[in-house]
Order: C-alpha cells, then structure tokens, then sequence
C-alpha cells in the first residue's frame, strides 16, 4: 500500500510530510517529515536479476506460436488436467470409465470386473506351470560360460608361472643367482610340464 503524503500549507521548505496513522491499539502516530527524494521501503522496487526479467517475460508457448492458436490445438478436456502428471491423467481416465459403468448399468460393471479377475487369476496359473519346465532347460549355458571363465582363469596363471620360470631360468644362465634353492629347482623343472599344460588348455578352448 502507498504512504499517503500531505503537502505542508505553512510555506515550510519541507512541504511534504507522512499523515498521522492510527495504531492496532487506538493510539495515534505523529506526522513525519519526508526529505525530498525519501522513496519509503515498501514503494521500492525488488531488485530483479536478468534471468528472472527474462523468464516473467518469456511465454509459455513455443516460438512462433500465439495463444489463439494453442487454444485451438488443445483437447477439450485438458484444460482439467494440465497439471496433472501422467499417472495422475490416467486414475482420472479410470475413475471416468467407473462412473461411465455405473451409469450404464449398476450390476453390469461388478460382474465385468470379477470376470476380469477370474481370467487373469487363471492365466496367471498356466503361466506358473509353464514356468518350471522353461526354466530346467537353460542351466547348461551358465555352466558352460563359468567353465571357460574357469579355463581362462587357469591359463592366465600358468602363463604367469612359466614366465617367472622363464625369468628364473635367464638368471640363472647369466649368473645372476650363484646357488639355485630347492624351491627354484622345482620352478626350472616345471617349465615343460606348464608349456604341456598351457598347450592342452588352448586346445579345448
């Protein structure tokens, strides 16, 4: 609401002043001086950023579109459910579709959905005795993928110990290592062995 100013009629140089107001309680305020150029707080304007001019500004239609034209395009009946999400539009379509039935014919409606349900309880068995037979099937395939996952796995680590074989056996050639351990003996004999294997592995996969 504006603040109502009162010119002063003594011929002051502070012409304007604010009214005496009455309070909540029945007493009343004193007039007060207003300085010339004084806005009071309630008649400045709230400080608006760039972004929130242009999206007041901005209409809700499309570019190149005018609001006779999107009142035409609309559906009559989604003006009601502009705001409604799309679960929310179709409890709406359902809840129309019962009041339709009812008015149809009391009875009629009730007997439709308890058939309805009759047929899909039933439905729903067959398809729960189909389902055992389709699923004692298909067990084979996810042994079979698991087997050569298994394979692969076992390859990667035989590789991995000849190559530490390999790597020991240089070593020693170049005499890096003076005095082979037990451990090592048994490495450097395994080379063979690990190559027989990683072969046969390759094979079968």
């Amino acid at each position: 609401m504006a603040t109502p100013y009162l010119e002063d009629d003594n011929g002051k140089k502070d012409g304007k002043y604010i009214a005496s107001t009455q309070r909540p309680d029945g007493t009343w305020r004193k007039p007060r001086k207003v300085r010339d150029g004084y806005t009071p707080q309630e008649e400045v304007p709230v400080y608006e950023n760039k972004f929130v001019k242009f999206f007041k500004v901005k209409s809700d239609l499309p570019p190149g579109m005018s609001a006779p034209e999107s009142q035409e395009q609309k559906p009559p009946g989604d003006s009601d459910t502009a705001g409604l999400s799309k679960a929310a539009k179709r409890n709406m379509k359902r809840k129309e579709k019962r009041k339709q039935q009812q008015e149809d014919g009391d009875g009629d409606g009730d007997v439709d959905s308890v058939s309805d349900a009759v047929e899909n309880v039933s439905i729903s068995e067959d398809a729960n005795e189909k389902t055992p037979t389709s699923t004692s099937n298909p067990p084979n395939p996810p042994d079979d993928s698991g087997a050569s996952a298994e394979r692969a796995k076992k390859l990667k680590n035989l590789k991995k110990k000849l190559r530490q074989a390999e790597d020991l056996q240089q070593k020693v050639d170049s005499g890096e290592i003076d005095e082979v351990t037990k451990d090592q003996k048994e490495k450097l004999s395994r080379v063979e062995t690990l190559r027989d294997e990683i072969l046969q592995l390759e094979r079968e996969s």
